[in-house]
């Protein structure tokens, strides 16, 4: 009965899509149906198959290396703060950034992220029938984030049509940053951060075709370089040290949105108490997002604790839900641990909208910006059902 629900919310989730989309006599239905073919079959690989299971077992120990490695550069300045019976969030998660940001800034520095970038690209644009920059595009932001991915764009930005800016707007609430990967994997379960990763990006082109198609014409059809047009490349040091600084400043930035956002939650939560000791935050935002929760196949009390978590998730960000949701996590049947880590498995929320509009105000002009800022929830709209759709979708093969 669970796995028929599951079914029936991937249904729902896609209906939504279609009942809010802007042109739906527009909709390319043979992209939407190849991509979500497409979709399937990644979660079935990877979830079912020892050949996938042993793929995502292998990047997932990948990055445990990479952050173990960045544990000695950290106990070289903080001997005291590793290797001892519990770390902290701040040294277990966040340090290890400011190896893997440099590590992955050199990667696109010397040729190898573009390079991998494009051909994937390439191939996604074949498979699913879509224009070549727009798939080019996932694939950018899943190695190099969404910010990251639009300022390395920004010549494409600038000569393409407003409404194929908006398309990148909306594909931008729903990924990750590979930076981030490992961090994510030393506070969930990592087999599920990594079948998460592939599923937002093809479940971003899926999403935006419904909620915002746009039709491209051979012409437009093109893939401008990456970094600009006759863009002199930075001295590599200079570009290491710049590096190593955008990743410090990373880490303050997560940190002190963890620390504001859990506190002001936990401020209203004190307000509302006086109301009724029932009313919380986190009980007012599960009894919203219960239905979707409950579509994903669960319990009626899993579903309403995972609503809980969607909603937190969507006011905050990922981190505070991983920082609740760690500790208690081999409580949940396994359903809800897989939904719920891949549900999370995103930049899908409000901080992200305004990092998004302040992005594009640098870099397009006032026109494309109005249109971006007009279409403020249909983005967020599509970063929730990007999420709900991999979490069901993943959900398929989970239990």
């Amino acid at each position: 009965m669970y796995f028929l629900i599951n079914c029936l919310g991937i249904i729902v989730f896609l209906a939504i899509g279609v009942l809010c989309s802007k042109k739906r006599k527009e909709i390319h239905w043979r992209s939407v149906g190849t991509l979500l073919v497409l979709n399937i079959f990644i979660a079935w690989f990877l979830t079912q198959f020892s050949i996938g299971r042993e793929i995502v077992r292998g990047a997932a120990e990948g990055f445990a290396w990479l952050v173990s490695v960045a544990y000695d550069g950290i106990a070289f300045a903080f001997p005291d703060w590793v290797h001892v019976p519990q770390m902290n969030f701040f040294t277990s998660a966040l340090l290890p950034i400011l190896l893997v940001v440099p590590m992955f800034d050199i990667l696109t520095y010397i040729g190898v992220l573009p390079f991998i970038i494009k051909w994937i690209g390439k191939v996604l644009a074949i498979i699913s029938h879509e224009p070549k920059f727009e798939s080019f595009f996932a694939i950018e932001m899943m190695f190099l984030g969404n910010t990251e991915a639009l300022a390395v764009s920004s010549l494409q930005l600038r000569e393409m049509r407003a409404e194929r800016n908006l398309t990148l707007a909306m594909m931008s609430m729903s990924c990750v940053t590979a930076a981030l990967i490992g961090v994510y994997t030393k506070m969930m379960p990592a087999e599920f951060i990594l079948t998460a990763v592939p599923l937002n990006v093809v479940n971003a082109l899926i999403v935006t075709n419904i909620l915002h198609p746009v039709t491209v014409t051979e012409e437009e059809d093109t893939v401008a370089r990456i970094g600009g047009a006759n863009k002199e490349k930075e001295p590599f040091f200079s570009f290491l040290g710049n590096s190593i600084l955008g990743a410090g400043r990373l880490i303050l930035i997560i940190a002190a949105n963890v620390i504001a956002f859990v506190a002001l939650a936990a401020l209203i939560d004190k307000l509302l108490v006086l109301i009724h000791p029932a009313i919380t935050l986190e009980n007012i935002l599960g009894c919203i997002m219960f239905p979707f929760a409950w579509l994903m196949g669960l319990s009626t009390g899993e579903a309403f604790q995972f609503a809980q978590y969607m909603g937190t998730k969507l006011v905050t960000n990922e981190f505070v839900v991983m920082l609740n949701v760690g500790p208690i996590l081999d409580t949940f049947s396994r359903h809800l641990q897989g939904t719920l880590t891949i549900f999370i498995t995103s930049f899908a929320n409000f901080s992200t909208l305004g990092m998004i509009i302040g992005c594009f105000k640098g870099m397009v002009d006032n026109s494309k910006n109005e249109l971006i800022s007009r279409n403020v929830l249909y983005m967020l709209l599509s970063g929730i059902l990007v999420s709900l759709l991999s979490a069901g979708i993943a959900g398929l093969f989970i239990w």
